[in-house]
């Protein structure tokens, strides 16, 4: 393996990993607080959850055939394989989109003034979380259907011409006008959840900045709290949605320069997919930051930590 292939399949190693771990941990803390705690119970924890779940699933599914494939593997997935790869981490990238959008909805709402218009969904926000989750599942498997008929395991690892190229896996070739038009079904679809999720952060932005101004003439403790809860809450989605933002962005540029592409290139196609699955290996770092459950549990490990030494030493 040459140097750089070398150095991209540790990074992909290690991101797989990072992602994978970090997703599952904070899942695992989800469903502590769920099952042991529910006192701590928030109804944004089961978006939470349920934006671990699928980033997790996303990570392995989108990830690992290109990381077989760094190790020089040819004959990884079949026609079979290829069709279920794709169609689960489409489906769960999807999800994950429509996740956060609505993690950043539902946070906007929370946060808005008494006065305004949306204050009336604030007491039907939590019936209405599961029924959203449930509508995403079935409007993404339902959207992702074309991939079962449009992907084939790859033939010839030199594809030359407008299609979709995956480490293990191609489209149809494409006609003169089919490009912009697969790409335009794939952009609307990320765009009717990117625009609620860019304009519920934008809100939450004026919101903190009115509050901020108004705070010098707050001394009441108990509402200084509860205000200083709920900015902590507003700040990790508002970073969420910015961090989505910008690999959005970036792994967007990289496809469509990759889609017309005279030559498909191995090595673009996998920084693309690093690009990928950054979001999702981030992701649980903000959602946990201020954690209450995990803040204790980090404390108790670090106070069991300073106790063991100290008895090794005394005995």
């Amino acid at each position: 393996m040459l140097p750089s292939d070398v150095i991209y399949s540790f990074f992909l190693t290690s991101q797989i990993s990072v992602g994978v771990l970090a997703n599952s941990l904070v899942f695992l803390i989800y469903a502590y607080i769920f099952l042991i705690e529910p006192h701590l119970k928030k109804p944004m924890d089961v978006m939470c959850m349920h934006l671990t779940l699928v980033n997790t699933v996303t990570i392995v599914f989108q990830s690992t055939p290109q990381l077989v494939s760094s190790f020089g593997v040819k004959d990884f997935l079949d026609d079979i394989g290829c069709k279920t790869f794709l169609y689960i981490s489409r489906v769960t990238r999807g999800l994950s989109i429509c996740t956060t959008s609505l993690l950043s909805v539902f946070q906007a709402i929370t946060v808005s003034p008494s006065h305004s218009r949306w204050a009336w969904l604030k007491s039907q926000l939590s019936q209405w979380i599961l029924p959203s989750l449930l509508s995403f599942w079935v409007i993404n498997m339902l959207i992702c259907i074309y991939i079962l008929e449009a992907v084939r395991a790859r033939s010839n690892f030199s594809v030359v011409g407008l299609r979709y190229v995956h480490a293990y896996c191609e489209g149809k070739e494409f006609e003169e006008h089919k490009p912009m038009l697969v790409l335009s079904a794939i952009m609307i679809q990320d765009l009717v959840c990117m625009v609620p999720m860019v304009g519920s952060s934008l809100y939450m932005v004026l919101i903190l900045y009115r509050h901020r101004r108004r705070a010098r003439h707050i001394h009441s403790l108990t509402h200084s709290s509860q205000s200083s809860a709920e900015n902590k809450a507003t700040s990790t989605i508002l970073l969420l949605v910015l961090c989505f933002v910008l690999f959005y962005v970036a792994n967007n540029f990289l496809t469509v320069y990759g889609l017309y592409a005279s030559e498909q290139s191995p090595r673009l196609q996998g920084i693309n997919g690093i690009l990928s699955s950054c979001y999702r290996t981030f992701c649980p770092f903000l959602l946990i930051k201020n954690n209450k459950v995990f803040l204790r549990l980090t404390f108790s490990f670090s106070k069991m930590r300073m106790i063991f030494p100290r008895r090794a030493l005394s005995d």
